[in-house]
Parts: structure tokens; C-alpha cells; sequence
């Protein structure tokens, strides 16, 4: 679909270099923290570099069905699916201890900064519930204490 400002070609050079950029993350938790890390947490728009001026408004809506359409996928996922995804993504963070990690996700919740922002209601508290049940299993996994919240 084509709006002002934003040509046919931007629209597919844009698409393609996001395809490109999903594609080399390997697993489906982290093409969700990817696309929520384009918003904008001051204005609650999709950013992305390759964006011009006079195409970020269509970019925002691009990213923003992206974004929902792979988190209702990621939901809808089954517990044990989603326990080996966060798994795979911990495992691919070359720089960040697991336990470190982990102990981090307890005490900041940045779990919950990965639903976009008109997903409300049950898919919300599924996922938030379901990625709470999955950090009980890796706290005793890597041997995380409970959190210290005045950390």
C-alpha cells in the first residue's frame, strides 16, 4: 500500500532490510525484544536507522504490525517452546553471565516492555504470567537467589 512521501521503493528496500535483520535473529523471543527496541519508549513509535523523514510514519505502522503479528505468534506458543527459545537467546548473549541475566529480568520485568502497546487484556497477561513461570524455572537453573529489589 502506497501513502505519500513514502514510494513503492522505499516501502520494499525497508521491508527487505527488516526481513534481512529478522531473519538473522535466531530465535522468536529475540525478533520480539528486536522489534520492541525500535519503540520509542518517549513516544511509543517504531523507529528503525534506515527510516527517511518523510517515511516514518508509514514505517511505524509497518514495524507495529509486525511487532503484533510475531508476538501473537510468540504467544500462543506452547510453555515448553517458549522456556527453549528465552533459552536460546540467553545462550546467544556472548557478553551477559545467564545468572546475571536472569537475576536482571526478576528485578526490572523488561518482559513486560515486549507487548506492543494495543495488545491488551488476556494475550498480555498470558504473556506476562507464562514468561513469570518460565523465569521461576531458570532462577533454579542458573541458581539465581531471589531478587534483591534494592539492587
Amino acid at each position: 500500500m502506497w501513502s505519500p512521501g513514502y514510494g513503492v521503493n522505499d516501502r520494499e528496500v525497508l521491508q527487505a532490510t527488516w526481513t534481512r535483520e529478522l531473519t538473522e535473529i535466531e530465535s522468536a523471543y529475540g525478533q520480539l525484544v528486536y522489534l520492541a527496541s525500535l519503540r520509542n519508549c518517549d513516544s511509543g513509535r517504531y523507529e528503525h536507522y534506515a527510516t527517511e523523514c518523510s517515511s516514518r510514519k508509514s514505517a511505524h505502522q509497518d514495524i507495529l504490525r509486525l511487532h503484533e503479528a510475531i508476538f501473537r505468534e510468540w504467544v500462543n506458543f506452547t510453555l515448553e517452546r517458549k522456556k527453549a527459545e528465552i533459552e536460546s537467546y540467553i545462550h546467544g548473549l556472548d557478553s551477559i553471565n545467564p545468572a546475571e541475566l536472569v537475576d536482571a529480568w526478576l528485578r526490572l520485568t523488561p518482559y513486560k516492555n515486549l507487548v506492543p502497546a494495543a495488545i491488551r487484556g488476556p494475550e498480555r497477561e498470558k504473556h506476562i504470567s507464562d514468561f513469570e513461570a518460565i523465569l521461576g524455572l531458570l532462577k533454579n537453573v542458573y541458581g539465581v537467589a531471589s531478587p534483591d529489589l534494592t539492587a
